[in-house]
């Protein structure tokens, strides 16, 4: 039981908060819902903790609760949008990277896939998960999983084809392409 073992929590906190948030904000796109997820996944573990056995069983726990977190939330969210102070955008000063362009049209075309192939997609690419345990964190059929996951690829590969000769030329009149 968690409650009686403060310090084990507060391990598996600093160790998976990072997993946990990344999973709802790949899944969400906003910062804000990301981290009401994280905090509601992190308080179901410290209340059902004491059911989970080893180290691995709390990662597939966490992934699998917060999964299944982030899509509801998105499904009301959608069912019931809300405008207000927590969606403004922080100002952030981001870190530069050699060619922002690509991870920025990564993340609007993953933004553009629905919910499921995006969580299928995330769960497959960022966490590493098998199909299987896709499936299992989900519960969904492996199938139904793979089937996701090809959709998703492949509505990821069509968007990002298309955006490419477009950043192309973009690029190549802003810096002279040498023709």
């Amino acid at each position: 039981d968690l409650t009686s073992h403060p310090d084990l929590f507060h391990r598996l906190v600093r160790e998976h908060q990072a997993t946990v948030y990344s999973l709802a904000w790949r899944i969400l796109s906003h910062v804000a819902a990301a981290e009401e997820v994280a905090q509601e996944v992190f308080c179901q573990l410290f209340q059902n903790g004491g059911k989970l056995e080893t180290e691995r069983h709390v990662l597939f726990w966490l992934r699998q609760v917060a999964a299944r977190q982030a899509l509801d939330v998105w499904r009301r969210r959608r069912l019931r949008p809300r405008v207000g102070l927590e969606d403004a955008p922080e100002p952030v000063v981001k870190a530069p990277q050699p060619e922002p362009w690509r991870e920025e049209r990564l993340r609007a075309a993953m933004a553009g896939l629905p919910p499921m192939q995006r969580a299928v997609v995330t769960l497959r690419y960022q966490e590493g998960m098998e199909p299987r345990e896709i499936a299992a964190a989900l519960r969904r059929p492996v199938f139904t999983v793979k089937s996701q996951l090809q959709r998703g690829l492949r509505r990821l590969r069509e968007e990002l084809a298309e955006a490419a000769p477009v950043l192309e030329r973009s690029l190549g009149n802003e810096y002279g392409s040498g023709k």
